[in-house]
């Protein structure tokens, strides 16, 4: 998954702080793959998250923890434009 938000100015620092508190407890999930949350180089008010799970549960049981709720809230409060992109892989090498 690839999730991008917008969001406005006087918030974007609340949001980063949101964002970063995230990204520790989601990595220690299982079937949590690898998730990774940037800030745009050329819009700081944008943010980019790449996500990569296991199975389809995994999103849920990493929207369920208390911290993600509340990311996930704050940026529906302030966001501008927001873009997601899922994608299914059904196989991969490494």
């Amino acid at each position: 998954m690839r999730f991008k938000v917008k969001v406005h100015p006087r918030r974007a620092e609340e949001v980063r702080a949101a964002l970063e508190a995230v990204i520790e407890p989601s990595r220690a999930l299982d079937g949590v793959v690898r998730l990774d949350i940037a800030r745009d180089l050329s819009d700081p008010d944008t943010f980019i998250a790449t996500e990569v799970y296991e199975d389809e549960a995994a999103p849920e049981r990493q929207e369920s923890l208390p911290v993600v709720e509340a990311a996930l809230s704050l940026i529906r409060e302030c966001t501008v434009e927001r873009e997601a992109t899922l994608y299914h892989v059904t196989s991969a090498t490494q």
